[in-house]
Formats: C-alpha cells, sequence, structure tokens
C-alpha cells in the first residue's frame, strides 16, 4: 500500500472554500477510484485553517492516476492561491493499518 499525507493550511478565511475543494475530491474518488483504497480528509480542531489528508493506494499506478485526474487538477487550480504556506506532503510505503 501506498500512502500520501498531505498538511495544508489557507489564509484566514479561505476555510470553507477548503473544506468544499477536499470533500469534492472525496467524493469524486468514492465515485471513481476503486483502487484508491482510502481518501481521508480532516480539520485541525485547534486551528481550522490547517487540514490533513491520508490517502491509501492499492499500488503507485493507482496513486499516479488518482494524481493525474481532473478532480485533482481542479483542486489544485482552487487550492493554490489560498495556500498559507507550503503544502508538508509525504509519500510512503505503509507498514501498519488497523481497519474497522
Amino acid at each position: 500500500m501506498i500512502t500520501i499525507t498531505a498538511v495544508i493550511t489557507v489564509m484566514a478565511g479561505q476555510e470553507d472554500v477548503m473544506r468544499d475543494a477536499l470533500l469534492a475530491v472525496a467524493d469524486h474518488v468514492g465515485a471513481n477510484e476503486p483502487e484508491t483504497v482510502g481518501f481521508f480528509v480532516s480539520q485541525d480542531a485547534s486551528d481550522p485553517r490547517r487540514f490533513t489528508t491520508y490517502e491509501r493506494f492499492y499500488d503507485e499506478a493507482a496513486m499516479l492516476r488518482h494524481n493525474g485526474c481532473e478532480a485533482v487538477a481542479d483542486f489544485f487550480a482552487i487550492a493554490k492561491p489560498i495556500l498559507d504556506g507550503e503544502v508538508v506532503l509525504v509519500t510512503g510505503a505503509e507498514l501498519s493499518a488497523k481497519t474497522g
């Protein structure tokens, strides 16, 4: 399993825009990406400007399909102008997972 964790911080007042953009990607993943095993979105309880995604892919091909899809391109078009700093991105090989 390949994973991507992203920590995204937006400018004050842009929280709803980011939430909607991330949830649109999540909807796309649920409807169109069976090899994306999980796509989790959270909003920081202590700083609502900070969002985290955790993405789980069956293999590298699934990750590349996801990253190259139109929904992700649309997300970046919305996200880039409202970011407050760089996105922290970590790609890894999953070592353990508890599901269910």
